[in-house]
């Protein structure tokens, strides 16, 4: 059942929830489980990436300033820690820190490349997602970038 359960969690997750059941079913099986206890500390900011964690039960909270501040984001079941550690490695740019008994599963960038190429529509559903979002972001930041402009007296 716990399988069945890291699917249905997986399924509601972003990115995982444009995969179909069968990928779903291999990253559950594939990815690596990890118990946590409240303060346990998943990674630290600055740390080398060993992939993305999806939470599968409990909170992590993600602190950027890594100097003792209020987490800038806690993530709770469901939420992907680490977006872009899943497809290469990257520095941490936050440290993870369970905020109470917590579960979450590691997906390395192998097992996500093994999906994508297992499973292309997958893949090209990925790339459109974030490519959209990408263009969000883009607009988002040349809306700021005009206003900072409009504030200095340029045009």
């Amino acid at each position: 059942m716990a399988l069945d359960d890291d699917i249905a969690t997986l399924s509601g997750a972003p990115l995982f929830n444009l995969l179909d059941r069968d990928a779903l079913r291999l990253v559950a099986f594939a990815a690596e489980s990890r118990q946590l206890r409240a303060g346990d500390m998943l990674f630290r900011k600055g740390d080398k990436s060993d992939g993305g964690y999806v939470v599968t039960r409990g909170a992590v909270a993600l602190d950027a300033q890594d100097d003792g501040s209020p987490a800038t984001f806690i993530a709770a079941p469901g939420a992907v820690i680490g977006r872009a550690a899943l497809f290469t490695r990257i520095e941490r740019p936050a440290t993870a820190t369970a905020r109470e008994p917590s579960t979450v599963m590691r997906i390395s960038p192998s097992l996500m490349r093994r999906v994508l190429e297992e499973f292309p529509k997958a893949a090209i559903a990925m790339q459109t997602a974030m490519t959209e979002e990408l263009t969000v972001l883009s607009r988002g930041l040349e809306g700021v970038r005009q206003k900072l402009m409009a504030i200095d007296g340029e045009e």
